[in-house]
C-alpha cells in the first residue's frame, strides 16, 4: 500500500510480499495430528518457524529465539525423536512440535550449517560454513558440543554431505575450489583430512552412511568411479559401489522437502506465495486442499530500472519473482521469474535480464503478453537468450551499449572458480561471444561497465570469486578494451588494495564517476563502500576522490548496483544507505541532496521527476525536480 514517508519519499509497498520455505517436513504432533512444518524467510532472514495443521490449514507462527540478522537456514534435520533442527546466523535451535515450541538453542563458532545428520546414538550433528565448524547436541542429556572451526583453507568452504558411521566418527564432504572429506573424531575433537592432494579436484567431495555402519566418499560429486570406504576414521579404497543402501536420515539443504506423514498420507504441495497445501491419501486415492496463513515483511529486491513502457521493473529474491510497478495507477504485478534477476536495463523496446543461476540473460518485451520462461521454447516473453556457466554464474553489470544492439553481460564465475568473463550479444545477429577471464585481467571478475566513445569499453574489477571459490587477484583494477577486437589495451590498479570497483558511470563532461574499495559485511550484512572518485579516461587520470563512509554511511549491497544515476539535468545522483546525493559537476563535491527514511539498498532509476530505489522489500521513490539549479 502506497505511503507518504514526508519531504518528497513515498513506500509503494512490497515488491515481493511472500516469505519462502527454508526446509518443509510432513510429521505429527504432540495429539499425533498431522502437522507441516516450515522454515519461514523474508528479508530479515529465517526470522520463524510456521507450524500447520494438516487437518484444517489453521497455521501458528513461532518467532526463531534469537536475532535472524539476515541469515537463514541452508539445511535442517527432522530427528527420529520427531524434532526440528536448523542452525544459523551461529545458532544451533530445536523445535520440539509435541509441546509447539523452540525447546533449546545455542550460540556457536560462525556461521550456518550446510549439512546435518544424526548419529547411530540419536546425536544431532551439524557442519558450517565457511570455515567447517562442527556442533554436536544430545537431544535426551541435553549436552551441547562447539568442536569450533577444525578444518581451515584460504576460501569459504561449503560442506553440502555429512555422516556418522557406526562408531560416532564423523565425515564430511568439502567444496568448492578444492574437494575434501574430513573426519572427526567425537571423543577428542580431532579432526584430519583423508585425501592426498593430488585427489582434490574443483568440486564439492559427497559421502552418505550405509545401512552396514560403514560411510562412504567420493573425492568429488558427480561421478561413479573412486569410492572410499570409511569406518572409525580410516579411508579404504573400494573403486566403484555396486549398490548404495543408505541409511536413512530426514536430512537436506534449504530446498528439504519431506513429504511423508507417520499414517501414510503425503503432503504434495506447501506453496508460501499462494499459502495452499494440496495433500493426498494414497489408500483412497483422495486429494485435499487447504489455505493457510503466516505474516510476513516481503522478500529482498534485487534491483530495479525503468522499462520501455515506463512501469519500474525488476526481481526479487525467495521466491525469485518478477515485478512490475506502474507510477501512473499505483497498479503491481507480480508473477514468477525465471531464476534470480541479479541485474536489469532496458535498451530501446526491450527490457534485458541477466540472472542467477548460470549467468543467464532474457529479453523482455513489454508491449507483448506474458509467457513463463522456458529454456528452447521460442515463445516464450521473457524469452531465454543464452547462459554463460561456469564463465559467468552470478550477473553483476548488464551494459545496454549506446550502438543500441550489443548487450554485455558481466560477472563472478560459477562456485569454485575465480575470475569471470564476459558476455556480448548482438541482438541484430542473435549471436554471443563469450570471453574467459583469462583474456581479460586473469583471476578478475567484471563488476562495472561504461561504454566510452571511439568503440572502447572500460570496466571496473573486483577480485571476489564464485561462491566458495579463492580469491587470487590482490588487487581490484581498471582495463579499457576495444570492442571490435576484444583486446585489453590498458589496465591499472589506480587505488592501492582497493577491492572492487562497484559502480561507474560516464558524466556528461566525459569523465568517470564511480565508487570503489573494498566489500566489507556489516550486521550479517555485505555493504560496499567507500570511496568516490572521478577519473579521466583519457589521460587515464584520477581528478578526484573522497571517503564518503562518516558523512553519507556505505551503499547497500546489491548483485547488479545501480547505485550512480544519471539525471535529466545532465548531473549525477549517487544512492547512499543514508540519502541520496548530487555531484557538483565543478567541483565534483557530493551534497546530500535528501537523507532518506530509510536505509537505500538496491537502486535504482530515474523517471519522470522520481529517483527509485529498494529498501530491503519495499520499493521506494524520491520526487525532485530536476530544472532546479
Amino acid at each position: 500500500m502506497k505511503q507518504d514517508l514526508g519531504n518528497g519519499f513515498v513506500d509503494h509497498g512490497a515488491a515481493n510480499p511472500f516469505s519462502n520455505h527454508r526446509g518443509t517436513v510432513a510429521t505429527i504432533n504432540g495429539k499425533g495430528r498431522n502437522v507441516v512444518l516450515v522454515w519461514l524467510h523474508d528479508h530479515r532472514g529465517g526470522y520463524a518457524l510456521l507450524v500447520i495443521d494438516a487437518e484444517t490449514g489453521k497455521s501458528d507462527e513461532f518467532p526463531v529465539p534469537f536475532p535472524p540478522g539476515g541469515d537463514c537456514p541452508y539445511a535442517s534435520i527432522l530427528s527420529s525423536g520427531n524434532r526440528f533442527y536448523t542452525h544459523f546466523n551461529s545458532h544451533f535451535v530445536e523445535f520440539d512440535p509435541a509441546v509447539r515450541a523452540f525447546t533449546f538453542h545455542h550460540s556457536t563458532a560462525p556461521q550456518m550449517a550446510m549439512s546435518m545428520t544424526e548419529d547411530d546414538n540419536g546425536l544431532i550433528w551439524s557442519v558450517t560454513y565457511p570455515d567447517s565448524g562442527v556442533v554436536s547436541f544430545n537431544p535426551k542429556s541435553r549436552e551441547f558440543r562447539d568442536y569450533g572451526h577444525v578444518y581451515k583453507q584460504n576460501w569459504m568452504q561449503y560442506q553440502r554431505s555429512v555422516a556418522a558411521d557406526d562408531t560416532g566418527w564423523i565425515y564430511f564432504g568439502v567444496g568448492n575450489t578444492a574437494s575434501q572429506i574430513v573426519a572427526l573424531d567425537p571423543q577428542s575433537g580431532q579432526a584430519r583430512p583423508l585425501l592426498m592432494e593430488n585427489e582434490r579436484h574443483q568440486g564439492s567431495a559427497y559421502v552418505y552412511r550405509d545401512v552396514n555402519g560403514k560411510v562412504y566418499g567420493l573425492p568429488v560429486g558427480g561421478t561413479d568411479e573412486g569410492w572410499y570406504e570409511f569406518h572409525q576414521g580410516e579411508a579404504k579404497k573400494i573403486g566403484k559401489i555396486e549398490q548404495k543402501r543408505e541409511k536413512p536420515v530426514i536430512t537436506g539443504s534449504q530446498a528439504l522437502f519431506h513429504s511423508d506423514f507417520p499414517d501414510g498420507k503425503k503432503l504434495k504441495v506447501c506453496d508460501t506465495v499462494t499459502r495452499t497445501l494440496i495433500l493426498e491419501d494414497p489408500k483412497n486415492e483422495a486429494v485435499r486442499e487447504l489455505r493457510f496463513d503466516y505474516t510476513s515483511e516481503g522478500n529482498g529486491v534485487m534491483g530495479c530500472a525503468v522499462a520501455p513502457d515506463g512501469t519500474i521493473c525488476g526481481g526479487t529474491l525467495f521466491p525469485f519473482r518478477f515485478f512490475s510497478y506502474n507510477p501512473k495507477t499505483s497498479g503491481w504485478t507480480n508473477c514468477a521469474s525465471y531464476g534470480q534477476w541479479n541485474t536489469v536495463v532496458r535498451q530501446g523496446d526491450r527490457f534485458f535480464v541477466g540472472g542467477y543461476p548460470g549467468g543467464f540473460l532474457l529479453e523482455w518485451d513489454p508491449s507483448r503478453p506474458w509467457v513463463p520462461t522456458e529454456k528452447g521454447r521460442p515463445d516464450c516473453n521473457p524469452l531465454f537468450l543464452t547462459d554463460c556457466t561456469p564463465v559467468i554464474n552470478r550477473p553483476h553489470k548488464l551494459l545496454a551499449h549506446p550502438d543500441g544492439k550489443t548487450i554485455v553481460l558481466a560477472g563472478t564465475p560459477d562456485y569454485g572458480y575465480t575470475g569471470g568473463g564476459l558476455l556480448f550479444w548482438d541482438r541484430q545477429t542473435r549471436t554471443r561471444m563469450l570471453i574467459e577471464h583469462t583474456a581479460i585481467l586473469p583471476e578478475h571478475s567484471t563488476m562495472s561497465l561504461v561504454a566510452l566513445p571511439g568503440g572502447k569499453l572500460l570496466g571496473g574489477t573486483t577480485t571476489r570469486p564464485g561462491t566458495g571459490g579463492e580469491q587470487k587477484a590482490k588487487e581490484a583494477e581498471l582495463y579499457i578494451m576495444d570492442m571490435t577486437t576484444k583486446k585489453i589495451e590498458w589496465h591499472a590498479a589506480i587505488f592501492p588494495n582497493a577491492q572492487e570497483y562497484t559502480d561507474i558511470c560516464l558524466g556528461p563532461d566525459g569523465f568517470l564517476y564511480g565508487l570503489a574499495d573494498c566489500s566489507v559485511w556489516v550486521s550479517a550484512r555485505l555493504t560496499y563502500g567507500k570511496r568516490f572518485f572521478v577519473f579521466d579516461p583519457a589521460r587515464l587520470a584520477v581528478l578526484h576522490e573522497a571517503d564518503t563512509e562518516a558523512e553519507f554511511g556505505l551503499v547497500g549491497y546489491q548483485q547488479g548496483p545501480r547505485k550512480l544515476l544519471a539525471g535529466p539535468d545532465g548531473r549525477l545522483y549517487v544512492l547512499f544507505s543514508k540519502g541520496i546525493a548530487r555531484v557538483d559537476p565543478a567541483t565534483y563535491q557530493l551534497a546530500l541532496l535528501a537523507e532518506s527514511p530509510v536505509p537505500i539498498g538496491a537502486g535504482g532509476d530515474i523517471q519522470d521527476g522520481h529517483i527509485y530505489f529498494a529498501g530491503t522489500s519495499h520499493l521506494y521513490s524520491y520526487s525532485f525536480d530536476f530544472t532546479r539549479s
